[in-house]
């Protein structure tokens, strides 16, 4: 799994000071509450955002825009709201800002998620902390967990969930990078990450203790990651245990492309029947 490197956060050091006197915080200290909501704010516009990918490959958090979403929690009153017909009790308000969105009714997106121009969101649900890049599909009942990032021209499939992670504030979140394809009713959590141009197919789990082997050699990646322009499904390995043998969850790398070959849903569907995935 990658790991956290330093980085400079764009968001007002007032963060971090709020944060070591977080348990003396409540709805009532304004002064607080301005300073966070304006963190916050700054993320729902996607001026900052929770972890992003570096140049060396490595995911990078910024955990002052964590502690500013925790925070957010210690310093907002619950309050109501609707959405025409739907009632609501919360602290974090529904986010107001969808410029150059399509948003279909029933998708849900709490304040404090950034949805770029471009991206269509159907029936799905988008946590606070969640990024969601340009051209990229939530499709129905999709759940972008809370700090979870995803990447340009991604197709989230019906039924997939990305898991949230909020604490402790340095933990890598779930890492969905450009042109990657997740299958319907994929489980992606713990921080696991599906690399750039990756097709995970329908129903595989990853965790970020997740085992993944290349179909071919035996050879093992890195546990909870889908290499880069991977086709990948969900499998299992028989593992020897003191009461008997059992079959373990894991991915199976079916296939891995060439640098700048296209990998669409056509060629995601051959390399699933080369291996007699699906008919």
């Amino acid at each position: 799994m990658s790991t956290s490197e330093s980085f400079s956060s764009p968001l007002d050091p007032v963060v971090d000071e709020l944060w070591e006197r977080r348990a003396e915080l409540n709805p009532d200290d304004s002064d607080a509450r301005k300073a966070v909501v304006a963190a916050v704010d700054a993320i729902d516009a996607g001026e900052a955002r929770v972890a992003q990918v570096a140049a060396s490959g490595a995911v990078v958090v910024d955990e002052r825009a964590k502690r500013a979403i925790l925070l957010s929690f210690k310093v907002l009153p619950m309050v109501e709201s609707a959405a025409g017909a739907f009632q609501y009790h919360d602290r974090v308000p529904l986010k107001t800002r969808f410029d150059g969105v399509r948003v279909v009714p029933g998708a849900i997106v709490r304040w404090g998620a950034h949805i770029a121009p471009g991206a269509v969101l159907m029936p799905s649900y988008t946590n606070i902390g969640g990024y969601v890049d340009s051209g990229t599909l939530v499709d129905t009942w999709a759940t972008v967990g809370s700090c979870a990032q995803v990447g340009r021209n991604v197709h989230l499939s019906g039924g997939v969930g990305l898991g949230g992670v909020l604490e402790p504030p340095n933990a890598v979140p779930v890492v969905i990078e450009d042109e990657a394809f997740v299958g319907s009713r994929c489980m992606v959590v713990e921080g696991a990450r599906v690399r750039r141009g990756a097709k995970l197919g329908a129903g595989a789990i990853l965790t970020s203790s997740t085992h993944v082997f290349d179909a071919t050699t035996g050879e093992e990646y890195p546990r909870g990651e889908v290499p880069e322009r991977a086709v990948a499904v969900g499998s299992s390995k028989i593992k020897s245990f003191p009461g008997g043998e059992f079959a373990m969850p894991c991915v199976l790398v079916l296939r891995v492309l060439a640098e700048g070959e296209i990998h669409d849903k056509l060629a995601l569907n051959d390399v699933l029947r080369e291996h007699g995935v699906a008919t």
